[in-house]
């Protein structure tokens, strides 16, 4: 039908006219109510934004003269980020003449995410950056999204 013809049906019906898909030849248009329709719209954008997950960078710093049981403690800070779902990055800070010994820190890195392999995957690999040695490590399953319990049955 014309355009003109269109605009009456919509005001007889108290109704808008809606161009739903403008490429199409010729125009497709709809009687509704736009602003039930931008609600409505507006409710499936809120819905789908709830059920999304943000992966979080989460950081743990070694240094390259770590301990033994200072290591552990990190390996299992960094094991339980990776179990909640995030992306951990380890980094290994070098200080004063530490520099001169990068392989201490890629020895170190190589260390952590063998200990993590299990429960881990390698995102990103060894990098310098400045006085910072890092890598990357993603979570190796992902976490299902959490759904509510119903009662009853």
């Amino acid at each position: 039908m014309t355009v003109a013809e269109a605009v009456r049906h919509a005001r007889e019906r108290s109704l808008d006219l809606v161009e739903v898909a403008p490429t199409v030849v010729p125009p497709v248009c709809r009687l509704l109510d736009y602003g039930k329709f931008r609600y409505e719209q507006a409710k499936k954008e809120r819905e789908a934004r709830k059920n999304q997950h943000t992966v979080m960078i989460r950081e743990v710093r070694f240094h390259p003269k770590i301990d033994g049981h200072d290591l552990e403690v990190k390996v299992k800070q960094a094991q339980r980020l990776l179990t909640e779902g995030d992306k951990v990055k380890i980094s290994v800070l070098f200080r004063g003449r530490e520099m001169t010994h990068p392989e201490l820190g890629r020895g170190l890195l190589a260390k952590v995410a063998d200990e993590l392999k299990t429960i881990s995957i390698l995102e990103k690999p060894v990098e310098m950056e400045g006085r910072n040695m890092n890598i990357i490590l993603a979570p190796a399953i992902q976490k299902p999204p959490k759904v509510a319990a119903v009662k009853g049955g």
